[in-house]
């Protein structure tokens, strides 16, 4: 059974639920989400994995505390948790802003990271996506989050998902999120340049697309893949920037198939 619990990062404290057993695997959820959006995924891992789940600062469980101003602010979060539990070196899974903060830990912490998956993220933007990133932090601050929350869930998910109601749940966490938690979240991922220095990342690495992904198309998961050594690369058919909501069980799949041999412990 999931053991939900809480654990220093510095100036607060990170809510994070572990369970399973065989060796480490970390998941780290994209903005505005929190651990119980990856429950499915971690049900299907947990049978051969020790799977934990992070809330970053203004997420879920865990409150926003001192400010986080770059995507390094919240690998340097996990860094600490990992070591507060003992969890260190683990295989790091990032879904979206959890992917982007996963390719921080890499590069920053690079002990912690025994193998690495890049799921539906850029690791860096032109001028004008940092000003559009950026703008929808600001916009939840000045309208509250009934401001964003439309447009977050048309470019996460496909229409058929949405018109068969699917997406109704993450519309209501969404609309309770923390403004201040995704705004600052926003800002970090506006300031996203872990391009330049892929090419230190030595760790197996898999990097995984989603064909209809308005937020992070193909190409742009794919731009890391080759830019990562050894770096393997592959594209979910059908499915959106939430790969893993929709398909769950099929990203399980590709997960535990690239896990096997690469997950730490």
């Amino acid at each position: 059974m999931a053991q939900p619990s809480t654990a220093p990062a510095k100036t607060t404290r990170l809510h994070h639920v572990v369970d399973g057993r065989g060796p480490r695997v970390v998941m780290l959820h994209p903005v505005g989400l929190d651990v119980s959006f990856l429950d499915p995924v971690a049900a299907e891992l947990r049978q051969s994995f020790t799977v934990l789940r992070v809330d970053q600062r203004g997420h879920g469980g865990t409150p926003v505390g001192a400010p986080r101003r770059s995507l390094d602010d919240y690998a340097d979060d996990v860094h600490d948790l990992l070591h507060a539990l003992g969890f260190a070196p683990a295989a790091v899974i990032g879904f979206s802003f959890g992917g982007m903060i996963a390719q921080a830990l890499a590069l920053r912490h690079p002990g912690d990271v025994g193998a690495l998956m890049i799921c539906a993220c850029p690791s860096t933007l032109p001028p004008q996506a940092r000003e559009v990133a950026a703008a929808r932090g600001d916009d939840a601050r000045r309208g509250g989050m009934a401001a964003v929350v439309e447009a977050t869930l048309d470019r996460w998910f496909t229409p058929e998902f949405r018109a068969h109601g699917l997406s109704d749940a993450t519309r209501a966490h969404l609309l309770a999120h923390d403004v201040e938690g995704w705004a600052q979240a926003w800002h970090a991922i506006a300031g996203v340049d872990t391009a330049p220095r892929l090419g230190e990342i030595r760790v197996p690495t898999l990097c995984v697309a989603g064909e209809r992904d308005k937020s992070s198309p193909p190409e742009i998961v794919k731009a890391i893949a080759d830019a990562i050594p050894g770096a393997r690369y592959v594209v979910m058919p059908g499915a959106p920037h939430m790969l893993f909501m929709e398909q769950p069980r099929e990203f399980a799949r590709i997960a535990r198939d690239f896990l096997r041999g690469a997950a730490p412990g």
